[in-house]
């Protein structure tokens, strides 16, 4: 429930986006994407900021049968890249170009950076246990076929004995990007992201 406070300065806080000139010259997005995009968020968040609460909430209608929080939590972090508490439109349509129409390289970085916690250029085991573990509690406990409580874990060592190369117990940037760049699977799924919208 909101309070009369909450109101009041979600009714006097209004960030507005720059030019559309300028979102078309920093993104890959047409005039026509950026409009419809720009509704929709607006439509979300009408202050033109959207706060991690908020975000959160959204997200869970994508991932009604799972726990969204954890993962929509780490996507904020990634958006906000003021490290602010919240995210604008400018934000939000930079961090979607490159997710959306970014080189493959583009996105393997984004996703590096997702998944490096602690943004010290490697992502170590528990990082990634606490990645897999948001991934599984989005997911739900009752998907089908069951998955069993040692999912994530099994996952994580999948991950480092295809990613760790020197097998120093974490992965690199490098080391990150050279192994996804050849693994099929990885490289399809990236293609499936060109025709989101």
């Amino acid at each position: 429930m909101y309070s009369i406070e909450e109101d009041f300065e979600l009714a006097t806080v209004c960030c507005r986006p720059d030019s559309l000139e300028k979102m078309l010259e920093q993104t890959k997005f047409t005039k026509t994407e950026l409009q419809i995009l720009y509704r929709s968020f607006k439509n979300e968040c009408p202050t033109g900021l959207v706060n991690e609460e908020t975000f959160k909430l959204i997200y869970s209608h994508f991932f009604p049968h799972g726990d969204s929080s954890a993962y929509a939590h780490l996507l904020f972090e990634a958006f906000d890249k003021h490290k602010n508490g919240a995210v604008n439109f400018e934000d939000f349509v930079a961090g979607l170009s490159i997710i959306l129409r970014g080189t493959v390289t583009d996105r393997l970085c984004w996703a590096f950076s997702l998944y490096d916690l602690n943004k010290d250029g490697c992502i170590t085991k528990e990082e990634m246990n606490d990645i897999m573990k948001s991934i599984y509690d989005l997911m739900g406990k009752y998907t089908y076929p069951c998955m069993k409580d040692s999912a994530p874990r099994e996952h994580v060592e999948s991950f480092f004995q295809k990613m760790d190369r020197n097998n120093d117990g974490v992965v690199t940037m490098e080391e990150f990007l050279e192994s996804c760049q050849k693994d099929e699977a990885i490289m399809e799924s990236m293609q499936m992201l060109d025709h989101v919208i």
